[in-house]
Order: C-alpha cells, then structure tokens, then sequence
C-alpha cells in the first residue's frame, strides 16, 4: 500500500507527501512507520551526507530484524531516486529478500544487476541452500563459475548445503574438486559442509577422510564428524572419537554432548551416557533442554526408564521432542500404560506428530492392546490429520497379525499409499510364525526376497513354520534355495558389561577365559530348571543331530553364556543387563524365566525389537512378543 501511495505522490511532485504517508497506517505497522520517519527526516536534514551509505545502514536494519515489508518500501522508493540497480544497495536488497524467504523478488531483482560480486551470488545460493527449490542454489553456482568468479570458503558451504538435502553425491564430489583446486577444501567451513554432504549421501567413510585432511579443526569439524558417525549408524565409532576429542582438548558444545549422548543411547551404552551426563552438569550442559532430553532418550533406551521419568519431569520446557522420547521409552520396555497415560497428559500441552504416534501405537503393539491401538490410529488421522507412514503401518500389521487377524493385516498393507517395506512384510512373517499360518508366510518370505535377498533370518523363520507344520520338504526346500544363493545366517551375539568392561559371546562360543565356569553354571542352572518343570524347546533347531545335541546347542545360545557369566561375575542379588543383536528365541526367552526365579535376580535383555524385564519367573512382555 505505502509504495502506491509513495509513487502516486511523487508523480505528483510531493516528494514530502511521499516520504510522510504516515497517517495512513495503523498500529499493525510499527517498524513501518519508523522506517518513513527515517526517510523523512533523513530528506528534511540529510542532503549533504552520502544518501548511499544512509540507505544501506537503513537497509541493514530491515535485514536484522528480517522486516521485509519496510523494505519493499524503501526498494519502491530507491526506484524512484535512481538508485533502484545501485550495486551495494542492490546486493543488500537481494539479501533482505533471501533472509525472508521472498527468493523470487530475490531473483527479479539479481538478473537486473551487474554480478561481478562474489558475495552477491553466494546471499542468492545460501537462500536457495536455506529456502529450496535446492536445484536452484546448484544451478546458481554453475552459472557463477561460468560468470568467471572463483568460489570463495562461502560459497562452498553453501552450495554443499544444496547438495546434502537432495543426497546429490555425483555433484558434491564435483564440487568437492573445486575446493581442492581452490586450495579452500582444508578450510575449517568448508571441510564441516563437506563431512556433512558426504554423511547425509551415506559416504560416512569419505567424511572421515575429509575430517583427517582438516590440518586445524575447530569444535565445529568435530561436531560435523561426530553426526555423520550418529546418523549412519556408527554410534560406536562415534563415541571413540568423542573421546579423541577430549584427548585433544576440545570444548564440546551442546550439540557435542546431544550427539555423543544420543550415540550412547542407540548402542544402549549406560556407562558412556553416564559419564557424558556427569560431565554435562559438571559444565553446566545438563540446564540445557537439549541436552536433557538426550539424556531421558539414552536412559530409556539402556534400562533406566525411571531415570528417564525424573530427568523428564525436571525439563523446564517439554517440546514436542521430550515427550516422544519418553512415550517411546515407555513403548520400548513393554510398559503400554504408562506410554498412553503420557499422551493423554501430552494433548493440550504439546502438538503429537507422526514419531509420537510411532511410540503410541508401538506401545499398544508390545502391550496387546488391539482396540486402542485401532483407535489411535484411526484418531492419528481423523484428529490430528497425519498420513500414517511405514513406521505406523509396521506397528499395526504386527498388532493384528500377534492378534491372529492376519487377513486384516494385509488388507491393511494392501491399502498403503506407498509400497510395504520389509519391515512391513516382516512383521507380516513373524505373526505367521506365531499361528502357524503357511500361505502367508510363504508370500511375505516371496516379497521379502526381493526386497533384503541377503537376510538369512526371513528363511529361519519360514523354516520354523514349516517344520512346525511338519513339511519338512518345504524345509529342505529353503535349506537348499540359501545355499544357491548364498545366504549366511546372521551370527547372533550378545554382550553384558561388569566391571566397565563389556564381554560379547556367540553361540556356544568357548573362548572366553572363563569359559569352564560358564558352562559349569549353565549346567548347573539346566539340572535345577528340568526339576522346575522346564522342557527346551528343539523344533527351530535344524542341524541333522541327535536330540540329546540339539537341546545342548539351544541352551548355550549367547544370551544364556551372557547370564551365566554375570551370575558368576556379580554379588547376589545384582541386576543384569544383557544386550543381543537379533531378536531372543523363544526358548531362552522360557529359560530366563526360569533363571530370574530360581536365582532371585532381576534380567533385562535389550534385543534388536525391545526390552524384556525378567523378574520372579515373569517378563514384562506378559509373553506378548
């Protein structure tokens, strides 16, 4: 409105009229009516100063506080005065227009300049970086180099930034070789961008390359390698070098501590996550809503529910992010009720997204809670209007198929907008395995085949039902099909820590140094079960053994050497905490039931699905897994 009222005036020859249209604004424009009083005076008073350099201090201003509408003003009038293509007046204006998300005035106005600026085109690159489309911001800096300019340490984090969000990899390693033609790849900005770029492509082994080459890296190359390591899966590999950043006197930041934290959370590493929290409050970190809320999700997913709660009770400010890994923690350990008391408590407080959803309905899956699971996904769309994802769909074809409602499962899958996953399909396959339901078992290890050829443990599974139904043709069948192609089973592990060191075991691994008490306790344990009435369950064994052979190689699976060196290794009355890398059978999950009751201990085992507290011959699981 003001810039029509402006030219209107001016065409009439009352510049005074022009800068001074005040009165036609209303309380709504506050920094409006500042800027025109600006101009006003600036008119009245100002002639002799450099009307340049009042402009652009002006100009500045409006970027500060991102005030684009004052400046669309000031942009009219410049127009008017000639000094609408002012280079250093022009540059500004495309920044304001950049930092406003307003990318196509941006534009409109960079093609009618000259453009033998470098900082020119890196405002537009960094708003398309910033703002998308992100195509954009590439195609800028291809013409930049057409233009004749050289990129500067700007201009590189920039474009690298374009790269990451469209995981374009064949053009940031392009780019990538202009940096080291430049001499600027060893730059601190740029090799962060470029360990970021390559992460977000999942080349987390050239990040650690271009990390290396960094001769002086600051606590932002640091960080930048830390959550390439987080976010692709090497949460180990994160944590060494948390710990070589120490060793070289680094400060970290709040997103040092949140990374490395969350690092420990994902490999359920207690004792890391203890110590990073004992470091952050003793740096004042741990005041940080961040920080905390890292902590609640690194001590729901190692075991300590209750500490998560007390940690996220102290939160000064619940966002969105706090409350799922809470709900989700919940979820993880089997405790369905206390998850879906969280989000009653959430709504009104918080906006539930699509992860709180995930942790709702994960929740009912683990607690059996059929109806309210159907009602908060049903309510998850009609109330809240999101679509439901893979996660979600995974999360409810599991809770019907463990409810025997197979044909309604894949009904459900069948009406995905998307294409079913494997853990979709998968989920589909452990419910067939637990009724015994052969065509869709068949069916799901079809599509499952085509989608993770190279996963031995989907054939386990069809072999288990099969040989459950007593077609040992089909068994053969599989057995020869994984060797034809071979597929190896996927060697299952399990680890437990005592005394700060963690001990890993394989099935009926025997190199461990204790190794002959182990066995001596497992046997131990084994006579005192079978007078408790356990019977080992050998059907999912298929080597051509005797049975006597058999129920040996099930009750020495790496869970049970895990727990029996922790009986051996702790006080009586000490809890173990065991982690293992696939799912627990289903015989050792009978088994620690036993063991938690006849020697009076508390057992969690941590599997690759979730949490299951073993105490006084129960599980939290309620035998619903």
């Amino acid at each position: 409105m003001l810039s029509i009222i402006a030219r209107w005036s001016a065409r009439k020859g009352r510049i005074t009229s022009a800068l001074n249209p005040t009165e036609h604004l209303n309380d709504s424009f506050p920094y409006i009516r500042h800027i025109i009083i600006q101009l006003h005076h600036y008119h009245q008073h100002s002639f002799s100063q450099n009307p340049t350099q009042h402009y652009a201090s002006l100009l500045q201003s409006c970027i500060a506080r991102k005030a684009v509408d004052p400046g669309k003003q000031l942009h009219a009038h410049l127009c008017l005065t000639g000094l609408g293509y002012n280079i250093y007046l022009a540059t500004k204006l495309v920044n304001l227009y950049c930092v406003c998300d307003k990318l196509s005035n941006a534009h409109h106005l960079f093609d009618r300049i000259p453009k033998g600026n470098i900082f020119l085109w890196n405002v537009l690159i960094r708003g398309y970086a910033w703002n998308g489309p992100y195509q954009a911001a590439i195609s800028l800096y291809y013409q930049m180099l057409d233009y004749g300019l050289v990129p500067d340490n700007f201009t590189f984090p920039f474009v690298l930034k374009a790269c990451s969000a469209l995981s374009a990899i064949d053009v940031g390693r392009d780019i990538h070789e202009h940096a080291k033609r430049t001499k600027w790849d060893k730059d601190v900005f740029v090799g962060a961008s470029l360990i970021d770029m390559y992460a977000k492509c999942g080349c987390v082994g050239r990040s650690r390359l271009v990390f290396d080459n960094v001769a002086e890296r600051d606590v932002v190359v640091w960080n930048s390698m830390l959550a390439a390591y987080s976010q692709n899966g090497h949460p180990e590999d994160c944590l060494s070098l948390c710990g070589e950043m120490a060793c070289e006197g680094v400060r970290p930041t709040e997103a040092t501590l949140v990374t490395a934290i969350s690092a420990s959370a994902d490999v359920a590493a207690l004792r890391q996550g203890r110590e990073l929290h004992g470091y952050s409050w003793r740096q004042g970190f741990d005041s940080l809503d961040k920080v905390k809320t890292a902590l609640v999700d690194m001590y729901a997913k190692s075991g300590s529910v209750n500490v998560a709660r007390i940690l996220f009770e102290a939160l000064e400010e619940k966002r969105v992010v706090s409350w799922n890994a809470m709900i989700t923690g919940y979820a993880m350990h089997g405790h369905a009720n206390a998850a879906l008391s969280l989000f009653n408590q959430m709504v009104g407080k918080a906006q539930p997204d699509h992860i709180t959803f995930v942790g709702v309905l994960s929740a009912c899956n683990h607690g059996g809670l059929l109806n309210e699971g159907r009602m908060y996904f049903d309510s998850m769309v009609k109330d809240y209007g999101i679509e439901p994802t893979i996660q979600h769909i995974t999360c409810m074809v599991d809770l019907l198929g463990h409810s025997g409602r197979l044909d309604e499962a894949y009904g459900l899958m069948m009406q995905m907008k998307v294409m079913p996953d494997a853990g979709v399909w998968g989920a589909l396959l452990n419910s067939c395995k637990i009724h015994g339901h052969v065509e869709f078992a068949e069916l799901a290890l079809e599509r499952l085949i085509e989608l993770e050829p190279d996963d031995a443990g989907n054939y386990v599974i069809l072999s288990n039902i099969y040989a459950q139904a007593g077609r040992w043709e089909g068994v053969a069948k599989l057995r020869e099909l994984m060797n034809e192609r071979g597929v190896k089973k996927t060697i299952a592990y399990s680890w437990i820590e005592v005394k700060n060191k963690v001990h890993a075991f394989l099935s009926g691994d025997t190199s461990h140094p204790m190794s002959d008490e182990i066995y001596a306790e497992l046997d131990s344990l084994g006579a005192r079960m079978v007078q408790a009435g356990y019977v080992p369950n050998i059907t999912p064994v298929f080597h051509d053994v005797e049975d006597d052979e058999k129920s040996r190689m099930v009750c020495s699976h790496s869970e049970r050497l895990a727990i029996a060196f922790g009986l051996i290794s702790t006080p009586p009355g000490t809890k173990l905490l065991i982690t293992k890398n696939l799912r627990v059978c289903e015989d050792c999950h009978v088994a620690i039931k036993f063991i938690s009751k006849l020697t009076e201990r508390e057992i969690t085992i941590r599997d690759v699905n979730r949490y299951h507290h073993f105490k006084d011959g129960l599980c939290s699981c309620g035998d619903y897994w």
